[in-house]
């Protein structure tokens, strides 16, 4: 176990909002950040000390930058094997390279998680249209068809509905391998955003349920109204993920809770997460904290909440008629405005979040929509 102390640097790979909340925490404990990504003036970047604009299969900048940092981290897991194993050439990375190349491709992250007796939606490998013929024939329809790699909000996925679809569906893979799934009735979705130290030391935020718009998150809250018995299920099962892959960091694992009350893993986050974007306000210790004390090998924080707690995304649509009403959104005192210093609104691009923190999770789920709402929909002076 090594320990880096404040004073120390960080090394980010990824530039993006949760990097750039989790180099806020970092500079509250006294530690320099410096991140690497393809572009600069970036959501991280912008409150970094150093700001490296490389691209990843760039090697030689990559081993620079490993030289100039402590310890290094990710903020986004779609990097490059190579990448991180010339930065572990200089410096402890934390997830190690092995969890990142299993949780960037869904086949890899599925067929790990089913191998290992974690309960998943029945999957097939598809590589050949022959494939998604018997893959369909197995488990029937509907299911839904997702590239094996590099998605996220619903990027890459199609829902096939009946065995006349193959043949367009596979064609819209262009020749990526796919898995295919069983499509989940589920009663809700939720999410375990856990920690684990280079000590081995567990803490989790319990189980935050989360709401979804168009594939891409709308609104999560804590606590989730779910049963004891789901919650102390989707905890230990968050738990034993994180210790079957030795993970050091901050973790979300994403599940479905079928009507029957039984959970499966949807996907694994080996980062900070969306869903836990309400401990930034929320509780003792966030998740970018966590995350900065798991891979300096300090003592986890408290994840005690304050008070019941909701989240609002706020995403480039609410441009759409020109600035929105800040004003107006933070007309209520328990209201948080976090933007992430994005220049370009775009539609489905994530811009920022509110939260609201309550006496009673329905109000407090309530004061975020209301605030949200009010972005657009008061006049403008």
């Amino acid at each position: 176990m090594k320990t880096i102390l404040p004073n120390s640097t960080i090394g980010v790979f990824g530039s993006g909002q949760l990097g750039r909340m989790f180099a806020i925490e970092a500079r509250k404990l006294g530690y320099r950040v410096h991140t690497f990504s393809p572009d600069n003036d970036t959501p991280t970047g912008q409150v970094s000390d150093f700001e490296v604009k490389a691209d990843y299969d760039d090697l030689d900048a990559v081993r620079a930058f490993a030289r100039s940092v402590n310890v290094v981290t990710f903020e986004f897991e779609n990097v490059p094997s190579r990448t991180v194993e010339a930065a572990a050439e200089f410096v402890e990375v934390h997830p190690r390279g092995e969890i990142l190349h299993t949780t960037q491709n869904r086949l890899r992250e599925k067929t790990f998680l089913s191998s290992k007796g974690f309960p998943v939606a029945p999957f097939r490998h598809i590589k050949l249209v022959d494939d998604l013929y018997r893959g369909v024939s197995d488990l029937g329809t509907p299911s839904v068809l997702k590239t094996a790699g590099f998605g996220y909000d619903g990027k890459g996925q199609q829902k096939l509905t009946a065995i006349g679809e193959v043949e367009t569906a596979f064609e819209k893979l262009n020749g990526n391998e796919a898995v295919l799934e069983s499509f989940v009735e589920f009663e809700k979705e939720v999410s375990v955003v856990c920690a684990r130290g280079q000590d081995g030391a567990f803490a989790h935020y319990g189980v935050i349920e989360n709401r979804h718009r168009n594939h891409i998150l709308d609104v999560s809250f804590a606590p989730s109204l779910v049963s004891e018995a789901v919650f102390k299920d989707a905890v230990a099962i968050a738990r034993e993920v994180a210790e079957t892959l030795g993970y050091v960091g901050t973790l979300c694992v994403e599940f479905f809770l079928t009507r029957d009350g039984k959970l499966l893993i949807n996907e694994l986050a080996p980062r900070p997460h969306n869903s836990g974007h309400l401990t930034f306000d929320a509780c003792v210790t966030s998740q970018f904290e966590q995350q900065l004390r798991a891979v300096c090998g300090l003592p986890l924080g408290s994840t005690e909440f304050y008070r019941p707690a909701a989240m609002a995304n706020l995403l480039g649509d609410i441009w759409s008629k020109g600035e929105p009403n800040w004003a107006a959104a933070l007309r209520s005192p328990n209201i948080k405005l976090h933007l992430y210093g994005k220049s370009e609104a775009r539609p489905g691009r994530k811009m920022g979040h509110l939260t609201a923190m309550a006496t009673s999770l329905d109000e407090a789920i309530a004061m975020a929509e209301d605030a949200r709402d009010a972005l657009i929909d008061l006049p403008r002076s």
